[in-house]
């Protein structure tokens, strides 16, 4: 039977519609003379959901497929075509979608709108931005969602300008636009962090009627989140009617990046309430708040929320595990999650190695570091940035310094204030104020606030008052208005009896310093998280907490464990 080309090619057809693909590759590959016109009906049928529920190889066939017509060279339908491009996009599989751009040349295809639209999606997802823009150009006749994913490829990629170029060029070709492409602007502004042109996006989409559309109610609420402006993503997400998880995420997500981890549990309760399910994303950016606030409480609840979900074996959950037991204190849970993790990631092993460097465990920080580099990992900024850390904490100058020229030389890091920051404290600690000295004055990057800062207080710890004035003189310039950069050298020179420094440096904060805003700690009682603010007596309990703390303080006065000027200070006030 397999010497008819023509029973072939009907027999390859006919299983490919009967959703038995494995056997009509196999009989493909099997024939010894192939037609001239490929069994298309085979690369229809990878686009069927009713595939993709029968057989579990449909990637790995699309893929061969793609690349025997391609070694081919067999004539590819139009159709065909679309619904290869469309399968590899689906599983995520550009490359082998991109591939398909030169049969698309080959046979005719290029100037087909439709096929342009998919590639450029293929090329925008794959971060080829140039090879995207010459498929979109070749193209004289444009339709919407050509339009629409050329702005999406350039917002997808961190390119907000030139995403906002091609809508108004689009505009003036008399487009309007649709959802679709009014959320890829709204991701643009975010890129660019330009609250102001979202606000008249905003105003566009209102006057266009699209307000009600669940995508671009998602991605207002994402933009102003973004932004920082959570009042107005608040705003824009009780002002939708109709919500979807996606909508949920946004202002759950948002409230987290704000710092508002209290208003994000509030948030998911009432989602819950309202019967949506909160996904593996909710539940992250949940336990990310709650990390910010040091709920634990909260952290467990989750975990076995996540757990009685099904979500437990996700990367993105066991990460955000890590962070949030490390930042509430615990270590030991922090670590289990990590095992727990059956694929760890970059991200994984950067925030263990970084969780033990936060609680003063260097060892095992650098330990797990040099793990990670035996397994084949690549490590990225975040993770030298905790094992630098952990260097620090530890006092191993030498490692320190061997892993900071590793990040330039070995892996093409780009340096950031932090890593400088952390190389300074580094070096300060051991007192090598002369090392760090040099190391500020050749960064490849301008001292900020934190690196001086790091500086400085070194030089008081160690007494060198003329680097720190150079320090300072800097830092008063990046920070005039800051009260605690005066009161840091005013210390230094207190210290060393230099009271007419003091008295300058005083007077000069006086001048240009606003008043302190107090201070304030936070514990989690009974279930809820407290906040304690410097000075407070409103607080129901304060008479009670402020008898509790003469107490400590007279013990901590007898066994001599602070100043005697300290603590006569602290008595005063209290």
């Amino acid at each position: 039977m397999l010497k008819s080309k023509i029973q072939n090619h009907h027999l390859t057809a006919m299983l490919s519609i009967s959703i038995s693909l494995s056997s009509a590759c196999s009989l493909f590959d099997e024939m010894p003379q192939r037609p001239k016109t490929p069994p298309n009906k085979m690369a229809q049928q990878f686009h069927s959901p009713m595939v993709h529920a029968k057989d579990y190889n449909v990637p790995s066939l699309s893929h061969n497929l793609s690349s025997k017509f391609s070694s081919t060279m067999l004539p590819l339908k139009r159709r065909a075509i679309l619904h290869l491009l469309r399968s590899r996009i689906r599983e995520n599989d550009i490359l082998t979608a991109m591939q398909l751009h030169s049969p698309v040349l080959k046979y005719g295809y290029s100037s087909d709108v439709y096929v342009a639209s998919v590639l450029v999606d293929a090329y925008a997802k794959c971060g080829f931005v140039e090879d995207a823009h010459k498929v979109f150009v070749d193209i004289s006749v444009r339709d919407l969602v050509l339009w629409n994913v050329m702005v999406s490829c350039y917002a997808l990629n961190g390119l907000g300008e030139e995403s906002l170029k091609v809508f108004v060029l689009m505009r003036l070709k008399g487009f309007f636009g649709d959802g679709f492409t009014f959320s890829s602007l709204l991701s643009a502004c975010s890129s660019l962090g330009c609250c102001e042109l979202g606000r008249m996006i905003h105003s566009l989409i209102e006057k266009l009627g699209l307000s009600c559309d669940v995508v671009v109610g998602s991605a207002l609420v994402d933009m102003y989140a973004k932004c920082c402006e959570i009042v107005d993503a608040r705003r824009a997400f009780d002002a939708r009617g109709a919500r979807n998880v996606v909508s949920w995420n946004a202002m759950i997500v948002g409230y987290g990046q704000c710092g508002e981890g209290k208003e994000a549990m509030k948030l998911l309760s009432r989602m819950i309430k309202f019967g949506f399910k909160p996904d593996e994303l909710t539940l992250a950016s949940i336990l990310s708040s709650c990390a910010h606030i040091a709920a634990t409480n909260e952290t467990t609840q989750v975990h076995g929320y996540a757990v009685k979900m099904g979500f437990q074996d996700f990367v993105s959950i066991g990460n955000a595990l890590i962070i949030a037991y490390a930042k509430n204190g615990f270590i030991d849970d922090a670590f289990s999650s990590f095992c727990l993790i059956t694929g760890p990631d970059l991200v994984t092993w950067s925030s263990m190695v970084s969780s033990y460097a936060y609680h003063g465990l260097p060892s095992d920080a650098i330990d797990l570091f040099e793990k990670m580099l035996r397994e084949g990992i690549r490590p990225d900024g975040v993770a030298l940035l905790g094992v630098l850390s952990a260097c620090s904490h530890a006092g191993l100058v030498e490692e320190g310094l061997r892993y900071f020229a590793s990040m330039r030389n070995e892996y093409q890091i780009s340096l950031n204030s932090e890593h400088y920051t952390c190389l300074v404290d580094l070096l300060g600690r051991a007192n090598q104020l002369e090392v760090a000295y040099s190391v500020l004055s050749n960064m490849c990057l301008k001292p900020d606030a934190d690196v001086l800062g790091a500086f400085i207080g070194a030089c008081k710890v160690h007494g060198n008052t003329r680097l720190a004035k150079w320090a300072a003189e800097k830092l008063f310039k990046l920070q005039p208005s800051e009260p605690v950069n005066y009161k840091l050298m005013s210390n230094i020179y207190s210290s060393t009896g230099q009271w007419e420094d003091v008295a300058t440096v005083r007077s000069t904060m006086r001048t240009k310093c606003c008043t302190n805003m107090p201070g304030f700690s936070w514990i989690e009682i009974g279930g809820t998280v407290r906040s304690f603010v410097s000075n407070d007596v409103s607080y129901v309990q304060a008479s009670e907490i402020r008898k509790m703390l003469r107490v400590l303080v007279t013990l901590m006065k007898k066994a001599s464990m602070i100043d005697e000027i300290l603590m006569d200070h602290d008595l005063a006030v209290m």
